[in-house]
């Protein structure tokens, strides 16, 4: 689909053609794509807030639908968030008067929108049944979510590191009963700030993994105002991320098994077990790592890895992957939130202090923002990947 607009020009004295209100204008049609009609359910909570504000004039896509619970149904967004507004940046203005529709009534909702963005807060059970529903309307579902991350044919995918995966949509569509609808999702937020190395290290077989995360209060929809017992407080215990640390990168590090239609997570040496901790950060999970390696490899190897890193993200220039998706940093106090947590627009991640241990081969520390490469921003990107393979389409 495509929309025409006009274009007034006039010539300059040098031959160009500049755009103005001249009196004899050449007028010309620029033909340019129709952008894809979105929608966002749980379009009220944290997550389903930064997605508002990083789709404010996406050049792909236009949000057209915000749906949430039925307490929010019918009031304009500004009315259902209310006093609720957790982002560091005022409200979009075209988000204020959009009426919340009833996240339940899939069939109406998924009718405007060519796909979905799933940011709903519900138990798993009910989020799985309801993301599935919406996929069977034929409109394809990225989520935030952790529910599907587990479903065999359900791709979790940073698009930096595994894009092959959304080749398992096939077999998701045959098992759903669709053409076009499917359910994609993007891995916990806790596990961007070393996966991202394990991955740039793939060469030298990355085995035992020892990691600590440092969890920012916004990685459990909260901000200071409404936290306030975490101001100089640490809480030793987040419920369900220490394994989530330790399994999804399997996942993400898995293959694609075209005969099962699923995706096998990667059985190899590599493990990994983990401690997260709440800290008191508004945003950016850092996490300090010891690792040994199948094959030996030198400090400046290592960075080598980590600089050059490419990926088919960058390669087909989506409009929210980082150029450069890792940085390392040489400084002997960094990463540091406060100074690198924005890296890339916040969709980068940052490395440093990298040095050998005395009992593990290596060690290093590692951020990333994880509300926006961790959450909504990750999400957004996985949705430009599928709209670049063409899983995404107008209806």
């Amino acid at each position: 689909m495509f929309r025409t607009i006009t274009v007034c020009l006039r010539p300059l004295q040098d031959g160009r053609l500049n755009v103005s209100a001249h009196r004899n204008p050449k007028v010309i049609e620029v033909i340019m794509p129709e952008k894809i009609k979105v929608g966002i359910l749980g379009a009220t909570g944290m997550v389903g807030q930064r997605f508002i504000t990083l789709l404010e004039n996406h050049p792909w896509f236009e949000v057209v639908t915000l749906a949430a619970s039925a307490h929010s149904a019918g009031k304009t967004y500004e009315e259902a968030v209310g006093s609720r507004w957790k982002m560091e940046t005022p409200m979009p203005e075209y988000a204020k008067h959009m009426v919340v529709a009833d996240g339940d009534d899939a069939e109406s909702v998924a009718a405007n929108v060519d796909f979905m963005f799933s940011a709903v807060n519900m138990p798993k059970d009910e989020i799985r049944a309801i993301e599935e529903r919406y996929a069977k309307t034929e409109t394809p579902v990225v989520s935030n979510n952790s529910a599907h991350r587990w479903t065999p044919d359900v791709p979790m995918v940073v698009p930096e590191i595994n894009p092959e995966h959304f080749a398992v949509i096939e077999h998701q569509r045959k098992r759903l009963g669709t053409t076009r609808g499917f359910i994609a999702v993007k891995p916990n937020c806790s596990i961007q700030a070393y996966t991202p190395a394990l991955a740039a290290w793939k060469e030298f077989e990355p085995r035992e993994v020892v990691v600590s995360t440092y969890q920012a209060i916004s990685g459990a929809g909260k901000t200071f105002q409404d936290w306030p017992e975490m101001v100089g407080n640490i809480i030793p215990f987040i419920s369900g991320e220490e394994a989530k640390s330790e399994k999804e990168p399997l996942k993400v590090f898995g293959h694609v098994d075209a005969d099962k239609g699923k995706i096998v997570p990667f059985d190899g040496d590599l493990k990994i077990t983990s401690q997260c901790i709440r800290v008191p950060v508004l945003n950016g999970h850092t996490a300090t790592v010891f690792l040994n390696f199948g094959k030996k490899a030198t400090k400046e190897e290592l960075i080598d890895r980590l600089v050059n890193y490419t990926s088919k993200a960058s390669e087909l220039g989506l409009p929210h992957a980082p150029k450069h998706f890792i940085q390392y940093l040489t400084e002997e106090d960094r990463p540091q939130v406060k100074l690198d947590v924005d890296y890339e627009g916040g969709m980068g991640v940052s490395i440093g202090r990298l040095r050998e241990d005395s009992i593990f081969d290596w060690k290093f520390v590692g951020l990333a923002h994880n509300t926006l490469r961790g959450a909504a921003g990750g999400a957004l990107e996985c949705a430009e990947m599928l709209k670049a393979l063409g899983y995404i389409t107008k209806k």
